[in-house]
């Protein structure tokens, strides 16, 4: 829905997000930057990142900061269904 880290920070969407989708390599700043902004901010959404490289130091990084889960590309429609529901608190 946004075209990047900073348009989604300048929205003020943040607020009335219940569940955060973000790419971790974006173009600007990276979605993990982005989450750790809306940490410091007060507000962080239940997050979940997807990335085609998902490191072990990213994995790390994404769980100390509090991330539901970093998936990686492709990944099943099902397991971005699971997240979802755990987001949105739905069994």
């Amino acid at each position: 829905m946004f075209e990047s880290a900073e348009e989604f920070l300048r929205s003020g969407a943040a607020a009335s997000t219940s569940c955060l989708i973000a790419d971790v390599c974006m173009p600007g700043m990276s979605g993990v930057e982005m989450h750790e902004r809306l940490l410091a901010q007060g507000h962080a959404p239940a997050t979940i990142f997807i990335s085609a490289y998902p490191t072990p130091s990213l994995h790390a990084k994404a769980a100390s900061n509090g991330a539901l889960v970093l998936l990686q590309k492709p990944y099943h429609a099902a397991a971005m269904a699971h997240w979802l529901s755990v987001a949105l608190g739905n069994p």
